[in-house]
């Protein structure tokens, strides 16, 4: 069982209340708890030694990543992050001062997006360390973008460059707050996300959600250099633009809109975001799956991104 068909299995029968405006399903659950034209936004997250850093990584670095995931959750919902609590889990034998530099990189981080951090629970866990962060934002009443709206038609869009993370990205990225929140406010996008996982793990999870399918053009996706250094110098590493797609941890924004659209705001992105590459990457399509278009054929792209339990 691998980690999407135990999500399945675990959110099966999941109880819930009247203020539950979107749950288990999306990058964050969307609560209405009676705030005056704003909805809450509620996500939780977590970073693992030797699964998402290691005992080499800069303790700052790790606190940053650990609340930057969170934060990039919020984007995809183009929110305003608020507040986080923070678990700690320890080996018996924690160095104090690692720990409180690994505090350093979250609150800098924290300080930065407007973000409290408002207490959270230490345990012990043997062998490694675990920080886990529940971080809560807000949205506009009526103005959740979910993983479910997209339409056959719609242009699709990813922003910055695509894969090599593991070069350095998946430590220093920079949750995409401020552009998801103009996006928004200027465009009407029909569904979005984070791109965690790799890109062709996560334009399934909008498809899956909004019963459509998707056609990739190949020359269209922003492969990044790291991703190319990495094939040119080890042989036996994933061609670039497979990396591109399955790599994970680019923590991008990717998202749909009316293909009417594109071209204005391809202009308006330009103006608005002059360093910050913005990609259409192909089409939303009936069907089901993934498409790849090159300059020879169309075929079936079946390898996805990250999947924990695999």
């Amino acid at each position: 069982m691998n980690e999407f068909e135990l999500i399945a299995r675990l959110t099966q029968n999941l109880p819930t209340n009247a203020s539950v405006v979107a749950g288990a399903g999306d990058d964050c659950a969307v609560l209405d708890l009676g705030v005056p034209d704003k909805l809450i936004l509620f996500k939780t997250d977590a970073v693992v030694e030797d699964i998402h850093f290691t005992k080499e990584t800069p303790p700052e670095k790790i606190g940053r990543k650990a609340l930057a995931r969170c934060l990039s959750d919020i984007a995809a919902m183009a929110g305003t992050p608020t507040a986080a609590l923070v678990t700690v889990a320890l080996p018996k034998d924690f160095d104090g001062e690692f720990v409180a530099k690994i505090y350093d990189g979250m609150n800098a981080l924290a300080k930065q997006c407007g973000v409290a951090i408002v207490g959270g629970e230490t345990t012990t866990n043997p062998g490694r360390i675990l920080i886990s962060i529940a971080l809560l934002g807000t949205i506009p009443r009526g103005k959740q973008i979910l993983r479910s709206g997209a339409k056959v038609g719609d242009a699709i869009f990813v922003t910055g460059e695509l894969g090599g993370s593991i070069a350095g990205k998946h430590l220093d990225f920079e949750p995409r707050l401020a552009e998801a929140r103009w996006l928004a406010e200027h465009f009407q996008l029909h569904a979005l996300m984070d791109l965690s996982d790799g890109l062709g793990g996560d334009l399934r999870h909008i498809l899956n959600a909004s019963k459509v399918g998707a056609q990739i053009l190949k020359p269209a996706v922003p492969v990044a250099r790291a991703a190319k250094l990495r094939a040119k110098e080890n042989t036996a590493a994933k061609p670039p633009f497979v990396a591109a797609l399955t790599d994970g941890e680019d923590f991008e924004l990717l998202f749909t809109l009316a293909s009417k659209d594109a071209v204005k705001l391809l202009d308006a992105w330009q103006r608005k975001f002059p360093g910050l590459k913005l990609s259409c990457v192909g089409k939303i399509v009936a069907g089901e799956g993934i498409l790849v278009r090159d300059r020879l054929a169309t075929h079936t792209f079946n390898a996805t991104g990250f999947v924990h339990f695999k």
